[in-house]
């Protein structure tokens, strides 16, 4: 029962980053969360979830950011789970896969640390940053950013 309750607030701090909820996305952290990036980042680590919220906030602002959740897998007891993501960069017209780590409070009610790993280097010459070779489409990934209401 509790890796559902794990899958179901990653996805709905998924749904806060996509509408842009600055709130939204401060409620799924606790106060001190941190949320790691690989190198290149500037700002990274975000530390606190006004930090995260802001982050993801700017984002959407900035470069049209959206998400899709392809897969999670938590532990029994819901304390950590790691999924795959894509983020679309709407704006840009980028596209970057990774994965993420989650770590939970003990009532896995928030998220205390988010450890983000992309699926390649970030290449800025490259509109789909992921994995070469790796056939994303057969394996059912999203191949087009989600429909958001509200947003274009």
């Amino acid at each position: 029962m509790t890796a559902r309750k794990a899958e179901a607030l990653i996805r709905h701090y998924f749904d806060m980053c996509n509408a842009a909820d600055r709130q939204g996305l401060i409620d799924c952290f606790t106060p001190d969360g941190t949320h790691y990036f690989p190198p290149g980042l500037p700002g990274a680590p975000w530390r606190g979830a006004q930090a995260v919220a802001d982050g993801w906030v700017w984002c959407v602002e900035n470069f049209g950011s959206k998400w899709t959740i392809e897969k999670i897998l938590a532990t029994p007891d819901g304390r950590e789970a790691v999924i795959e993501w894509t983020h679309w960069k709407t704006a840009i017209g980028e596209v970057l896969r990774g994965d993420e780590w989650y770590v939970f409070n003990d009532d896995v009610t928030r998220i205390v640390e988010i450890r983000a790993y992309y699926a390649s280097p970030v290449n800025k010459a490259d509109p789909v940053n992921a994995l070469h070779g790796f056939d994303y489409a057969t394996r059912g990934f999203h191949m087009e950013p989600p429909e958001v209401p509200g947003r274009d």
